[in-house]
């Protein structure tokens, strides 16, 4: 009797024993399936880290590039602008000449205008306006 006592003694802590490692394997199996959930997470979250990061080097020579064209462009705008300062004191010697001054009050003359108007349109007195109007009559 006291073998059978053992015996069933010993059987029922095998028997716990054996649930007990039943419960640690499938508590390692979700371990084991966390585990591998997050390592395709953390899979999935360098993936994009790293397109993130090819955006931005795009994004940063996309910047560069246009900032480049923009010097550019600056300094052909400043050389157009001085290019165009130059014409317009060329535009202004030639309009101040005393040689177009005559033929502009001439040719307004002929037209029909006023030595007074044509004094106002040259900036000239009207005075100045007729002694040319009379030095070529």
């Amino acid at each position: 009797m006291v073998f059978y006592l053992i015996t069933l003694t010993l059987t029922l802590v095998e028997l716990a024993l054996f649930i007990m490692l039943l419960r640690f394997f499938r508590r390692l199996q979700k371990s084991e399936q966390l585990l591998t959930e997050l390592q395709a997470n953390q899979n999935g979250i360098l993936n994009k880290l790293a397109l993130n990061a090819s955006l931005e080097r795009e994004l940063m020579q996309s910047f560069a590039q246009r900032q480049q064209e923009l010097t550019q462009l600056d300094l052909l705008l400043e050389e157009r602008s001085a290019d165009l300062r130059k014409l317009l004191e060329q535009a202004e010697s030639v309009c101040r000449s005393p040689q177009f001054l005559r033929e502009l009050i001439l040719s307004g003359y002929r037209r029909g205008q006023t030595p007074g108007q044509l004094a106002r349109g040259t900036g000239l007195s009207v005075e100045e306006v007729e002694l040319i109007l009379s030095q070529n009559a």
